[in-house]
């Protein structure tokens, strides 16, 4: 029997020279490519910015939060 080949590629991440360091074009372009990132998506920016202050509201006030909707959805059923 022959035994299987594998010959799948190994990928290696790291960088055992110099050629892996950032050039001065390079860093220019990633700062141009962030400093237009935030002006093209500004609303969806925005939109994060303001799940985040909810996701921080509602965390550190839990309980709190589950009580009054709880209280919002029974004075809802009790209304209708």
């Amino acid at each position: 029997m022959h035994s299987p080949t594998n010959t799948r590629l190994a990928w290696c991440t790291a960088a055992h020279n110099d050629s892996a360091k950032s050039t001065r074009a390079d860093l220019l372009a990633l700062g141009e490519h962030l400093n237009a990132c935030p002006q093209l998506h500004r609303h969806l920016m925005t939109l994060h910015g303001a799940t985040e202050v909810m996701n921080g509201f509602v965390a550190t006030r839990f309980v709190s939060t589950l009580l009054v909707l709880a209280l919002v959805i029974g004075l809802g059923a009790w209304m209708l």
